[in-house]
């Protein structure tokens, strides 16, 4: 039985021509396989390296050159289909964190640099065993420009009391692979040993990166244009690199002088000029201007050379500036400077009552002392000056003026009022000024009267326990009396046990700092999550007030959220007819009591009720599923600051059918111009939901959007792990398609899957595996044996004459296929007893790696086909290793003779060639004509023969009769036929 498949194929004429594929279905049902496999991995790579080494444990070293393109591929094999993922050592396990072309097959780092050189790892998994890992070391390639500094000694004491002038030139230059270097003066090339004034040597702490020519005693001949030329020896095309220094009697180090003043005391919004030139030096250094410990330099300056220009500067302007110069002699030269620009900041003031009394009040007889701080630049310029009511005020024996010193910062001015008097209650002004002028001044009022008293802190009433939900905004506030009324600090604290604030660890404030200032009393935060929960402190400044013990409140804020529960979302996948069970989870909810639930089946009241102070979940049952009851079933769980749900889909869809993409031989060529392909996969969780009835089979071109639909009817239950198989035919070379699977039940369509099938040419089979199933023209390169007596048949049951003997050969291929190919010999007249027809594999060259030490390593492949040798007159099958050396020998591998039923059956045998190498099969004729033997699937593998897997394939049943839209397409062909 076989269906049919149609597309439309555009062909470069333009003309539209129908062309059919058959989609054949496999015949019996055989035991199910065990399909299901862990992974492999293999990586190989992609593109131009410029060298791919073998090391131990099978990991390769991938040699790539610096800016060019990288390409790694991951072979994988195992089912289902495992999941991939690149990871990179070398700091992290992986350089790019959420990179989705880290889960594909193929990892591509166009113009890589050095720093991703480094061990690669692809890691695959599908849940089966331990994930299977390999690696792959890439070494990345370069060669920066070599430098030559140059280094001299004069005076340099010696045992015999002479003194010489040492010079040392000295060579670097990055690269990998290490890098060689060489030395000429002029045009001459100097080695170790050419000349006795000169010696080349490496130092050992460089480790080879560093080459130092040295000139003993200085000669005037060395006085010479010196060349060091850097090389990697042309590895990946890296061409030599050189460096020229013209070292004469002039040459000397750099030094360098600044013509300004220092420091440069500047005032905010004026142009600066810094200017560095070189004082000495040959060759004449280069100068450049530097900020210390890596600080940008502001970035409106302009540099010129040795001239930096800042406009319009700002105090965060002001600091260090270096100047640099280098000329690759000796070490640079440097030169500092700072800028210091004028100022003042951060004006404060306190108010301390008498110190000699433990009394925060103001009382006339009483000492006072009014407090006043500022931050200038530079600090030696600042300085203060006093009004009472606006006028000057000096120093007196009740009114004492004192400074702190004017270099400690921020400086400090302090009014000791004596014996107060009532005559003494007015405004005192604090006025800070720089002496040469040219900035604004500060000026701070504060004010002594009978009003004026220490600070007093309170919460109001309701106020100090604060409820609020998740992205609220919530003001927490503090009243403060006093005059003058001081900031107040916020602060959090985690009070531990019955401990006091004082005693509290401080944490966080909301906004990252450690306190806040307010000035009205009032913490404000917005969008408030349940993290920012928890005791928060006022308490008033130490400034801006008086200088007594600071008085501080506590404020506690709940913040209510919504219960966590789980599965926020999850899929449930049941039949008709089954119990089963939802059950939603309570993670975290504030208020923790009084909670409450509710099942729905979408708008549907299923049931309510309240959770008791012993669960922490809620279960809803379903004793017989229907179809009313699937959908979408939601479980509410709500406090007063809202709820949280679960949601359970309930679906009768089938789960996603698994490609299966290890099968041996899936592609094969039809004619010249077609090819098949053995399509293949298994049914994830077939048991969860009703029996799957069909697959719909969807096919396309990848060049072209539509699609065509095949239903492949189902007969009986899919076993998990059961492998399906389908075969599609008559696709078009060189073309790419793109299959789409998805499984039916009667509660309709389940979950697609798709794949692409590209089409692949043959190649020659000298690789590490080989794997033939006869199904292309060419016959994957075998031969017919020119000497021996006749030949054996590619066949298929489809088009075999339907006249051949009965009871005899096979009735598909191994696979199941009647429209599969297979090799097999006819034994019919005019054949004899005895003839033999031999069938020759193409030559295989073994695996360089492996047979390297042929003597005491031969190379072990596992050779296996499948043989199917029914009838009574059956004669021998016989496998002969043919080994090409300095002469031809075969050597039997394999025999066997007689009935051995109608069955296909699997061979498998170890051969150690030393040399390329042929295999043979041979068949020989048996006493009469029912002796037909076939061969099919033929593989070579490296490494000794496993114990072979199962061999099982499912039946698919297609439909006995044409869909309406083939009936049409043949009616068209019809009617175009008669038109012309």
């Amino acid at each position: 039985m076989r269906g049919v498949v149609s597309w439309w194929l555009q062909q470069s004429s333009g003309v539209i021509i129908t062309v059919w594929s058959s989609v054949v279905v496999r015949g019996g049902k055989i035991k199910p396989p065990a399909t299901q496999a862990p992974p492999t991995v293999r990586i190989v790579h992609s593109g131009q390296a410029c060298n791919v080494e073998e090391e131990r444990y099978s990991e390769r070293v991938y040699t790539i050159r610096e800016e060019e393109t990288l390409e790694l591929q991951c072979l994988v094999t195992g089912h289902p289909r495992p999941q991939i993922r690149w990871t990179k050592t070398a700091g992290g396990s992986s350089d790019r964190q959420g990179d989705p072309t880290l889960q594909n097959e193929t990892l591509k780092i166009t113009n890589i640099s050095r720093h991703q050189g480094g061990r690669y790892y692809c890691k695959a998994e599908n849940g089966l065993g331990s994930p299977a890992i390999r690696s792959i070391r890439v070494d990345v390639y370069f060669l920066d420009d070599p430098m030559i500094t140059v280094h001299q000694s004069v005076g340099e004491s010696k045992e015999h009391f002479y003194f010489e002038r040492t010079v040392f030139l000295r060579c670097v230059a990055n690269s990998n692979p290490p890098v060689h270097y060489s030395w000429r003066r002029g045009r001459e090339a100097l080695t170790q040993g050419s000349d006795a004034g000169v010696e080349i040597y490496e130092p050992f702490f460089t480790q080879g990166e560093t080459k130092i020519l040295k000139l003993k005693n200085l000669r005037p001949q060395d006085y010479a244009v010196y060349t060091c030329i850097s090389s990697v020896r042309s590895v990946c095309g890296i061409t030599d690199k050189s460096a020229r220094f013209n070292l004469n009697n002039r040459t000397a180090p750099p030094s360098v002088k600044l013509l300004l003043d220092d420091p440069l005391v500047v005032n905010t919004g004026e142009t600066i000029t810094l200017v560095c030139v070189a004082s000495g030096g040959d060759p004449p250094p280069a100068l450049e201007w530097v900020r210390p410990g890596g600080e940008e330099l502001p970035k409106r300056s302009v540099v010129n050379g040795g001239t930096l220009t800042v406009p319009a500067i700002t105090l965060e302007d002001g600091g260090a500036y270096t100047c640099m110069g280098s000329n690759n002699v000796g070490n640079p030269a440097k030169k500092t400077t700072t800028i210091l620009v004028r100022g003042l900041r951060k004006g404060r003031f306190w108010i301390t009552p008498d110190p000699y009394h433990n009394d925060d009040n103001i009382q006339i007889g009483r000492e006072v002392k009014i407090s006043c701080q500022v931050e200038a630049t530079p600090p030696e310029e600042l300085q203060f000056s006093w009004l009472k009511n606006g006028r000057p005020l000096r120093s007196s024996e009740r009114m004492v003026i004192t400074h702190t010193d004017t270099e400690i910062t921020p400086g400090t001015t302090n009014l000791d009022i004596i014996d107060l008097k009532f005559t003494d209650f007015g405004t005192y002004t604090c006025v800070a000024a720089l002496r040469n002028g040219g900035t604004p001044e500060i000026s701070i009022d504060v004010n002594i009267s009978s009003t004026t008293v220490p600070p007093e802190l309170s919460v109001p009433r309701g106020r100090s326990h604060l409820v609020a939900q998740e992205g609220d905004t919530v003001d927490l506030q503090c009243l403060v009396s006093g005059k003058p009324k001081p900031i107040l600090l916020w602060s959090r604290v985690e009070e531990s046990g019955a401990a006091a604030a004082a005693a509290a660890t401080v944490i966080l404030m909301p906004d990252g700092s450690e306190q806040t200032e307010s000035y009205d009393g009032v913490l404000r935060i917005s969008n408030v999550t349940r993290e920012m929960g928890g005791t928060y402190r006022c308490q008033t400044s130490q400034y801006n007030g008086f200088n007594v013990k600071p008085r501080e409140a506590l404020i506690q804020l709940v913040v209510q959220f919504p219960p966590n529960v789980e599965p926020v979302y999850t899929e449930i996948r049941q039949a008709l007819g089954r119990a089963f069970s939802l059950t939603c989870r309570l993670l975290r909810a504030h208020p923790a009591r009084l909670l409450r639930y509710e099942w729905k089946l979408g708008s549907r009241l299923l049931t309510v009720g309240q959770f008791s102070d012993q669960r922490d979940d809620t279960s809803y049952l379903v004793k017989a599923l229907n179809r009313e009851g699937y959908g979408e079933y939601t479980c509410d769980i709500t406090n007063e600051a809202g709820a949280g749900r679960c949601t359970f889909l309930v679906t009768g869809k089938a789960h996603a059918p698994e490609f299966y993409y290890d099968t041996y031989s899936a592609l094969w060529q039809n004619r010249p111009r077609v090819y098949g392909f053995k399509l293949q996969w298994t049914q994830m969780e077939p048991s969860a939901v009703d029996r799957i009835l069909a697959y719909r089979l969807g096919i396309r071109q990848m060049t072209q959007s539509r699609w065509w639909e095949q239903e492949i009817p189902i007969e009986g239950n899919i076993q998990k792990g059961e492998l399906l198989t389908y075969n599609l035919t008559e696709l078009i070379k060189p073309e790419s398609y793109l299959v789409r699977l998805t499984p039916i039940t009667r509660y309709g369509e389940g979950d697609a899957t798709e794949r692409i099938i590209t089409y692949s040419a043959p190649v020659n089979p000298h690789l590490r595996e080989f794997q033939c199933g006869f199904e292309d023209e060419a016959v994957c390169l075998f031969s017919q044996d020119k000497t021996d007596v006749f030949d054996w048949t590619r066949h298929s049951a489809a088009t075999r004459d339907t006249k051949y003997t009965p009871n005899t050969g096979p009735s598909t291929d191994h696979a199941g296929s009647k429209q599969g190919f297979y090799m097999y010999i006819e034994t019919s007249r005019p054949r004899l007893e005895g003839d033999m027809a031999r069938l020759l594999s193409p030559t295989f060259n073994m695996n360089s790696k492996i047979s390297s030490n042929p003597v005491t390593n031969n190379p072990t492949y596992c050779f296996a086909f499948y043989y199917h040798m029914y009838g009574k007159h059956i004669g021998s099958l016989n496998v002969f290793l043919r080994q090409k050396a300095q002469t031809m020998t075969d050597t039997s591998v394999w025999t066997l003779t007689g009935n051995q039923g109608d069955r296909w059956r699997r061979a498998k045998v170890n051969i150690h060639p030393t040399a390329p190498f042929q295999m043979v099969m041979e068949g020989v004729r048996g006493a009469g004509i029912e002796g037909d033997i076939a061969i099919d699937d033929v593989t070579i593998e490296e490494g000794e023969c496993k114990d072979p897997p199962p061999n099982n394939l499912r039946s698919l049943a297609p439909p006995s009769s044409p869909h309406i839209w083939q009936l049409c397409i043949t009616l068209s062909l019809a009617l175009i036929g008669r038109q012309r």
